[in-house]
């Protein structure tokens, strides 16, 4: 598996990703109803205004990530994939790319991405309340994670 920089012929892929692992992360949050698909997402909330970089294997990408200089906004896996090191490997390269401090923020319920970011020397600096980010007609709750190293 390489990471690479996102392409555009890479982007009804990360639609695939995003929508099947998304409905997964809402579920685990309980706002399954909250959903929208990356069509409808993307712009909204700065996709492209960020890195992105996408993980692949095989010329099959099965996850992206995207950063800008101070958070990582967007890390998703196909769920086909999960508990392979994909993600891991994601969060090293924006990592390394990334100048530290480096914040992202967590939906509690979303126990499998907070132990990820944990285990990689994240650490939860607070729990904020208010609306979903890109639907904002839910509430929502996040735990706020920063990194500031190697863990």
């Amino acid at each position: 598996m390489h990471i690479r920089l996102y392409s555009p012929a890479d982007w009804q892929r990360l639609c695939e990703i995003h929508d099947a692992a998304r409905m997964q992360e809402l579920q685990a949050s309980g706002l399954m109803e909250a959903f929208l698909s990356l069509e409808q997402a993307a712009e909204g909330e700065g996709l492209f205004e960020a890195q992105i970089l996408v993980a692949e294997e095989n010329d099959q990408v099965l996850g992206f990530a995207a950063y800008t200089e101070e958070e990582l906004t967007w890390l998703y896996v196909d769920p086909r994939c999960h508990r392979q090191g994909i993600g891991r490997r994601l969060v090293r390269a924006v990592v390394k790319a990334s100048p530290t401090p480096l914040s992202l923020d967590v939906l509690v319920g979303n126990e499998a991405a907070l132990s990820l970011y944990l285990s990689e020397g994240f650490r939860v600096i607070k729990q904020v309340s208010g609306k979903l980010a890109g639907n904002e007609s839910f509430p929502a709750t996040a735990n706020v994670l920063s990194y500031n190293g190697a863990p």
